[in-house]
């Protein structure tokens, strides 16, 4: 079964900016999307910030195995109930991935528990992005190091929790690096975030950030929903796995109040 994978873009650059406009004639949501449809083991779905719910309804996130985040000048415009739908289902088996300037989005930041904070110049400098971890799936097909003409700089320190892998590191024409290809879990959700793809530049019509794509699509596919992990629910005495008596002082129900019941 092809990985149901939902594309979820900002789409506001697009409609106040004639060079981004030029760059992605059809939004920059629709050519992520074309990129990852070049791999058949993926079905592809857009959406926008502008649809009901974001596009990101309990039907939609329930029927989406990845979720591919990117998003800029409205991360404030995004609905905390949207953003708090999307982090459970991450939670529970979602993949995500967060591309470029999401690295400040209310999803990521809130799965991260960091300010996600970086320092950036948009001089449209050429990026060396190497690959530091050759035997990592998200890496495969890359050469050794890739370019970019055109980009706009990050730079270290970033401040999100250590990653468990580091896949992508960064350098730019005026000397910064950056990590820019981090995995993360949290809860039974596997997260990737992708430096790449400032909206005034080219990036996402790139042989190699297409490849780094649908590799990553294809790494944080679980294809499971572990629902259980968001209830915290009571096991009686009788319900042991091995025999015990019940004994001490115990809180009253009123004490547990902030806990999930049965």
């Amino acid at each position: 079964m092809p990985i149901r994978t939902l594309v979820w873009g900002e789409n506001v650059h697009e409609q106040k900016n004639k060079v981004v406009a030029e760059n992605y004639p059809n939004g920059m949501h629709n050519q992520i999307a074309k990129l990852l449809s070049e791999d058949s083991n993926i079905s592809v779905k857009t959406t926008t910030l502008q649809e009901p719910e974001h596009g990101c309804t309990q039907e939609a996130l329930a029927n989406t195995d990845v979720l591919v985040w990117w998003g800029h000048a409205a991360h404030d415009k995004v609905d905390d109930a949207v953003v708090k739908r999307v982090m459970e289902h991450v939670w529970q088996g979602m993949g995500l991935i967060v591309l470029h300037s999401g690295h400040h989005s209310k999803v990521f930041k809130g799965l991260m528990g960091t300010p996600a904070n970086l320092h950036w110049r948009e001089a449209g400098e050429r990026e060396r992005l190497w690959v530091v971890n050759p035997g990592h799936p998200i890496a495969r097909g890359l050469p050794p190091y890739f370019e970019l003409e055109y980009e706009e700089m990050y730079g270290e320190p970033f401040s999100v929790p250590e990653p468990l892998e580091t896949v992508f590191v960064s350098w730019f024409q005026g000397g910064e690096v950056f990590r820019s290809g981090l995995t993360y879990r949290r809860g039974a959700g596997n997260i990737f975030y992708f430096r790449p793809g400032h909206e005034t530049y080219p990036t996402y019509h790139d042989a190699n950030v297409g490849q780094v794509l649908r590799n990553a699509v294809n790494w944080a596919y679980d294809g499971n929903r572990h629902a259980h992990l968001m209830k915290a629910p009571n096991t009686p005495v009788g319900e042991a796995i091995e025999k015990i008596e019940e004994r001490g002082a115990k809180l009253s129900a009123s004490d547990h109040a902030g806990e999930v019941k049965k």
